[in-house]
């Protein structure tokens, strides 16, 4: 494990159905995240880098969109826009070519990176890498200029 203090440490925003994929793959990560299906989460805001947990939903029809709505709400604002520094993608390869969809579409609409892909709620492997990748984007933020950093 990484030696940094939650305070370290880049808070994940996520979403998660009731199936729980997602949050269950969050908490897994052991470090502060915040669930968007809280509104008081939502209404808080972003006040720091922080990284998105995005699961993609697609019931079949090609108009619907994957992009869960409290996702949508939460990068509506332009402040938690701004301080978004990468995505990570959850999903279920039976979704076929929508699999990974959220974080393709945020990714290209935003400029912000995928830093990882996970389906269902991920491998033992999964966390593992997935806390790597995270414990580097800390390393990468605490080496910014001082503005870029909470």
């Amino acid at each position: 494990m990484d030696d940094a203090t939650p305070a370290d440490q880049t808070p994940i925003f996520f979403y998660s159905s009731s199936s729980g994929q997602t949050r269950l793959f969050a908490q897994n990560l052991e470090r502060p995240v915040l669930d968007l299906a809280d509104r008081r989460v939502r209404a808080g805001g972003a006040t720091g880098p922080w990284v998105l947990l995005t699961p993609s939903y697609k019931t079949g029809n090609p108009d619907n969109d994957t992009l869960p709505e409290p996702v949508r709400r939460f990068l509506s604002d332009p402040v938690n826009r701004r301080l978004m520094v990468g995505i990570i993608g959850a999903g279920n390869r039976s979704f076929g070519s929508h699999y990974q969809s959220a974080a393709r579409l945020i990714a290209r609409t935003s400029g912000r990176p995928i830093l990882f892909e996970v389906e269902l709620s991920g491998t033992p492997e999964d966390v593992v890498e997935c806390r790597a990748v995270m414990a580097q984007v800390d390393r990468d933020l605490a080496a910014a200029p001082s503005a870029s950093r909470r």
